[in-house]
């Protein structure tokens, strides 16, 4: 039997024939993501507090920090950049990579349409704007460099391990470990499982190969990848929070309010 012939789209007047509240995951990611935001501004322009000597902790807002106008003992790669005053602090030569990456990030974009733009605000839900144009127009076709913004975030990482290595040295010249470090520790493995679970580290693996079987390797790793890949929300977000946790942490105990809880030196 032939299908009976189509009329077009069903006409509903309504917004929406959803009855659950929609309306709250959007809401919580707006709240969440401005929260972040607004800390963040505060912490770069603020551009002090960011480094604990004793303890070698520095805050991940200000890492690397690339200024002259960096505190002494907070520069592990030198101090290329110039100092530029107060409207350009030290992050500003390394923020827009990060949050480069994170901007263009698959789930933040679907995350920041969703609960900023209402684009549509949820699944099911009519969206107020008048025609979709995607992401083929300016400033949106941007979103495509995100591959490019994933390999600045691989440096970025290698940069935070390694500041977290700098971490484990105690007091008196040995070893060290206090609340800060395992905090650090905590914050670089959930970068690195959010940077690695990425869709493009993801294609950078596993794309373009017609036969996994001639190319063992690379299949055992995409594998991996597409385990971790699936938690790439929860990642997102963990790491997020890490992050302005670390910082917030660097900031109390570089103020004196209070004081690092040292497991040993």
């Amino acid at each position: 039997m032939s299908a009976p012939p189509t009329t077009g789209r069903a006409r509903i007047s309504a917004r929406t024939l959803r009855t659950d509240r929609w309306w709250i995951p959007p809401l919580l990611t707006f709240l969440g993501l401005s929260a972040f935001v607004i800390y963040g501004l505060v912490r770069t322009f603020m551009n002090a507090y960011y480094w604990v000597p004793e303890h070698n902790y520095l805050a991940p807002f200000f890492s690397p920090c690339l200024s002259a106008a960096c505190v002494p003992g907070a520069s592990h790669f030198g101090q290329p950049a110039p100092d530029l005053g107060p409207f350009v602090p030290p992050p500003i030569f390394v923020l827009p990579f990060v949050l480069g990456f994170r901007l263009t990030c698959y789930y933040y974009r679907k995350a920041y349409y969703r609960s900023f733009w209402a684009s549509p605000p949820a699944c099911a839900v009519t969206e107020p704007h008048g025609k979709y144009t995607g992401e083929s127009r300016f400033p949106l076709i941007m979103q495509n460099v995100h591959r490019y913004f994933f390999y600045a975030a691989m440096i970025v990482a290698l940069v935070l391990t390694y500041d977290t290595v700098i971490a484990f040295k105690g007091t008196d010249g040995g070893v060290g470990v206090g609340l800060g470090t395992v905090l650090m520790v905590i914050n670089v493995v959930l970068l690195w499982a959010y940077t690695l679970s990425c869709h493009s580290c993801r294609h950078l693996i596993g794309g373009r190969i017609n036969h996994f079987s001639k190319h063992p390797v690379r299949y055992w790793m995409w594998t991996k990848i597409s385990r971790i890949n699936g938690r790439h929300m929860l990642l997102a977000w963990a790491s997020l929070a890490s992050v302005a946790l670390v910082d917030l942490y660097v900031m109390l105990v570089a103020t004196g309010a209070i004081t690092d809880l040292r497991l040993f030196n």
